[in-house]
């Protein structure tokens, strides 16, 4: 398959899955929403709902990243190609600024009848605003992510009907789905787990264009930094250990 076909898949299914993830966000945050007040434990089962949608659309043709530093990742494990790597991240980063447009465009009401911080709607921020912890939190989280991911792809996790081993398919979009909420539930508390620069950076400017407040530049650097690092570490990982 070619490489535009890929990143087009890319694109859509980044821009579900930040259109589904910032979309609880706002349903739990935002005024006069029926969802309002909905909870942690409702934003971190959608959002992992929000990354199985992602997948489901993109997994048969680009292997459905969906986030820069999974992509970086596995071409690190030697496990994707160096070459669609710049196009695959472009996708993705264009993918999550339409996702969060349209979250925007949706509740666009539910805006105007909200007044203060609506930034969280978006993107992260810190519970408590300490850089360097808040790098470590990102790194460490998409370490998980990135590592599970690897892992899963191994033989030893293939199935297996009548001693015929069988291709994951749609199913391995499930043993992902829960790893994106196990890592929102256990490890999303300091920071919102981003652990995918496109989910943070591109709404971040989406927030910036159409609310116009401030859009926490200062931190902005932690949601890219910190789960690239963390992508390349547990790349290096697998390679010593599979």
């Amino acid at each position: 398959m070619d490489l535009l076909t890929k990143c087009i898949f890319e694109f859509v299914g980044t821009m579900v899955l930040v259109l589904l993830g910032d979309g609880v966000c706002a349903s739990n945050t935002l005024n006069k929403s029926k969802g309002q007040g909905g909870g942690w434990v409702v934003i971190t089962l959608a959002w992992g709902l929000a990354v199985l949608c992602g997948v489901l659309i993109a997994g048969p043709y680009s292997g459905a990243h969906l986030n820069p530093a999974v992509t970086l990742g596995l071409a690190i494990a030697g496990k994707f190609a160096w070459g669609e790597v710049l196009g695959y991240i472009v996708a993705q980063l264009l993918g999550g600024f339409a996702g969060a447009l349209l979250v925007y465009l949706f509740y666009r009401d539910h805006f105007k009848a909200t007044e203060g911080d609506v930034l969280g709607v978006f993107c992260t921020m810190p519970a408590i605003d300490h850089k360097a912890q808040n790098f470590l939190s990102e790194a460490i989280a998409t370490w998980v992510l990135v590592f599970v991911i690897i892992a899963i792809g191994t033989s030893g996790n293939a199935f297996s009907i009548g001693g015929v081993a069988g291709q994951t398919g749609a199913i391995g979009a499930f043993p992902v789905t829960a790893l994106i909420m196990a890592i929102g539930m256990s490890l999303g508390g300091a920071t919102g787990y981003a652990i995918n620069p496109a989910r943070d950076l591109p709404p971040r400017l989406v927030h910036a264009l159409v609310i116009r407040r401030d859009s926490g530049w200062a931190y902005s650097w932690v949601p890219v930094v910190g789960p690239m690092v963390g992508a390349a570490v547990a790349a290096a990982c697998a390679l010593l250990m599979y």
